[in-house]
């Protein structure tokens, strides 16, 4: 069983050696441990100190790329490094190293293919209240959206089975971990968290505040949400339309018949003009949901194929690294058959 901990980092150098140190190298179940570091574009020694610091693996950005982007590089690179388990953590030490074990722990057990690092924010202390009060409406959007019960949805302290990695592909520019979280539940893929300690840190560089977080956030869960269910989505855009024109088409007829009969007065060619054209772009959007709906169909299948290639070329490169494996491991045999045999031949002759 193999852990490759990801920490993706841009400008950290400061804080990326204790973030390192404190890494556990042995956990019970895990055969080997090793650490990646995706440098985004850092202006700083982040890779150099990476390096410095003797981590196993290091994948850089010219440029920098984004969170998302580098979570992504990450999730790929580990698959090719042959992680049976991905780990992501920051590099800015928010997440303490010795809560790692707490985190692979329900997929080492086979009881879940994502786990959560619940951060608990009501409970942090370095939160302002604005924050927490954020954390909690924010989190309770994106159980309702994604399907799952995860109380801190934006929490990047998390680990993945190889088949949730596969699986999941991050499509924003700005974070991965609400968009990850929907997709996994629309993929019924198990979903666990437990409660971590964190540390406290420097404010977010993600972001340019709670508001600006909000209103990206708020966009990628419309649009993820969307794209996983259209059919809806547009459904619950067409039914205040439909609602209302209904509500002015039976206005319009009250008034039409209570005209013939005596009992009401009035005009209603406003109603019926209105009433009809609220019903009519409510089907429109309607119809542009059950397009939108075989469209998801489309992006399904699509998803299909990408998981299915993915896993095909991983499973090509682990074959040549086992035969390259097999042939150092004969090409040493061999080696040491002719010395043995070399000196042999010295002995006989020296004899």
């Amino acid at each position: 069983m193999k852990l490759i901990i990801q920490i993706p980092a841009k400008d950290e150098e400061q804080t990326l050696p204790q973030v390192v140190r404190d890494l556990p190298r042995q956990i019970p179940g895990i055969d080997t441990i090793e650490i990646l570091v995706i440098d985004d574009g850092s202006t700083d020694r982040t890779a150099e100190v990476a390096a410095e610091l003797g981590v196993h693996h290091i994948v850089r950005h010219i440029s920098n790329k984004g969170l998302a982007a580098a979570f992504q590089t990450g999730i790929d690179a580990a698959l090719r490094l042959g992680a049976d388990i991905i780990v992501n953590t920051d590099g800015d030490h928010q997440y303490p190293g010795d809560q790692i074990p707490l985190l692979v722990a329900p997929i080492l057990d086979g009881r879940a293919d994502i786990v959560i690092g619940d951060r608990q924010p009501h409970m942090v202390e370095h939160f302002s209240l604005q924050k927490r009060l954020l954390q909690r409406i924010g989190s309770w959007v994106v159980r309702r959206a994604s399907g799952t019960s995860v109380p801190d949805s934006v929490s990047g302290f998390r680990a993945l089975s190889r088949e949730a990695a596969l699986r999941l592909f991050v499509s924003t520019e700005f974070s991965y971990t609400v968009e990850n979280l929907i997709q996994a539940g629309k993929r019924r893929l198990t979903v666990a968290h437990v409660p971590v300690r964190v540390n406290p840190t420097r404010p977010s560089r993600l972001h340019k505040g709670n508001w600006n977080f909000v209103k990206r956030q708020a966009a990628t869960i419309v649009r993820t949400y969307a794209t996983y269910e259209p059919f809806k989505t547009f459904t619950y855009i067409a039914a205040p339309f439909v609602i209302a024109g209904l509500l002015f088409l039976l206005r319009a007829a009250y008034v039409f018949i209570g005209r013939r009969v005596g009992f009401a007065a009035g005009e209603n060619l406003q109603a019926l003009t209105l009433g009809t054209g609220l019903l009519v772009l409510g089907f429109i959007v309607f119809l542009i949901g059950l397009v939108a709906d075989r469209i998801g169909g489309n992006r399904r299948m699509l998803e299909e194929i990408l998981y299915r290639i993915r896993r095909a070329e991983l499973d090509d490169i682990g074959w040549r690294q086992r035969v390259e494996r097999r042939l150092d491991a004969l090409e040493t045999q061999v080696l040491d058959e002719l010395v043995t045999q070399e000196r042999a031949r010295h002995v006989n002759d020296s004899a």
